[in-house]
């Protein structure tokens, strides 16, 4: 005879959340870290230009 297995509820289904509610302390705002990005860009490009 076979034994009866138990299944136990998956109360998450195999998803986990950790810390959904958590906030930064630190908010940049996205145009600042597009422009922070385009200025390291045009700074090395010209350091690239100027350089032998």
């Amino acid at each position: 005879m076979a034994k009866k297995m138990t299944m136990l509820p998956q109360s998450t289904g195999g998803i986990m959340r950790y810390f959904s509610d958590y906030k930064s302390k630190i908010l940049i705002k996205p145009g600042y870290v597009i422009f922070a990005a385009i200025i390291t860009i045009i700074g090395i490009l010209i350091l690239h230009a100027t350089l032998p």
